[in-house]
């Protein structure tokens, strides 16, 4: 995957390690009621991570939403 991540992509990645359809995840639910782990929250990390964030673990280990997730995300972009 290739330029700027986006709230989109992030749902997306999370539907994905969830076996959900991205369209069934709200901005505002709890991802650890859907299932998400310590493991998955790492596996993003990484994703992300190779696409130039620098996001820790820490970041999204203590929120649980998507819309925090973007909150933490969005401002360590790449330019």
């Amino acid at each position: 995957m290739s330029g700027k991540l986006t709230l989109r992509d992030v749902r997306a990645d999370v539907a994905e390690l969830l076996y959900e359809d991205p369209s069934e995840l709200t901005d505002e639910e709890d991802l650890l009621d859907w299932g998400l782990d310590s493991v998955r929250i790492m596996s993003l990390v990484e994703r992300w991570r190779a696409r130039g964030v620098e996001i820790t673990f820490a970041d999204l280990a203590e929120r649980t939403t998507l819309a925090e997730w973007w909150a933490v995300l969005e401002p360590k972009l790449p330019a």
